[in-house]
């Protein structure tokens, strides 16, 4: 419509095109349908596939009815490659994160399997709304013990898979909290995707002595599935927030673990 009457220059149909965009991200936000957080993350999406429309919104309307040419629609649609990826079963991916403690595995051992309150979060991605994890504490001991670990939004239900003492502590995630509280001038924002679209499916802390057992190399493990479409993109925002939850953690521990050890 905006190259119909009067041809526009390129540019122009792009400012149009993100102008609308931007009042469409703005009503989201006032009309209490998504948080600030949600939306950030989903415009530069929504920004390439909307200028690809305006693209080829514009050559039609300047050729008229005629189809562009073979290599002009390639050339428009190239960016949409991303989203032509499978609709399968969603992979599963694994976040890693590792420190290295001042302390033997035996002390480090005991701060993983549980671990009294955080200090509050500082982290601009837990200041958004992100859930930060508070605590750990378990029911019972070795594999079929429950571990339950407490963050902003709720708890995370872990039955122990593998509890091999002072190397290994493996677990099944069954439930989970919401992974977000949405910032929103309103007081309970739910939007569809927070419910199933991210789901943690498996944890692991590895333990490995260093420097004749005087130290420890710890690392954490998340296993972790998205179903929210294209998968390519949103991964990489999962995979920066999950190392950001390892980082909490595993600072905590190392924090915890080396104050006992040099008491």
């Amino acid at each position: 419509m905006f190259n119909h009457q009067h041809p526009r220059t390129m540019g122009q149909t792009i400012e149009v095109v993100l102008f609308a965009l931007g009042l469409a991200t703005a009503a989201m936000f006032f009309f209490a349908a998504e948080g600030a957080f949600c939306l950030v993350l989903a415009f530069p999406l929504a920004a390439v596939v909307g200028m690809c429309g305006g693209v080829f919104g514009r050559a039609i309307a300047l050729r008229g009815m005629e189809p562009p040419s073979r290599t002009g629609l390639a050339a428009l649609f190239a960016p949409l490659l991303v989203l032509a990826e499978s609709r399968a079963t969603a992979p599963l991916h694994e976040v890693r994160s590792v420190v290295e403690v001042a302390a033997p595995p035996a002390v480090v051992w005991r701060h993983v399997v549980a671990f009294p309150a955080l200090p509050p979060a500082t982290e601009w991605v837990f200041r958004v709304g992100v859930a930060a994890p508070l605590a750990a504490r378990i029911r019972g001991s070795g594999v079929g013990a429950l571990r339950f670990c407490d963050f902003t939004t709720g708890s995370f239900v872990e039955p122990i898979t593998a509890w091999d003492e002072n190397r290994l502590l493996a677990f099944d995630i069954v439930r989970q909290a919401p992974p977000m509280r949405e910032w929103s001038p309103y007081r309970d924002v739910n939007p569809p995707h927070l419910a199933g679209y991210f789901r943690a499916t498996h944890g692991e802390f590895r333990l490995a002595a260093l420097g004749g057992g005087s130290r420890t190399r710890l690392e954490g493990r998340t296993s972790y599935v998205v179903e929210m479409f294209p998968q390519s993109y949103w991964t990489l925002a999962a995979d920066r927030i999950v190392a950001a939850i390892h980082g909490r953690v595993l600072r905590h521990i190392k924090a915890l673990a080396e104050e006992e050890e040099h008491r």
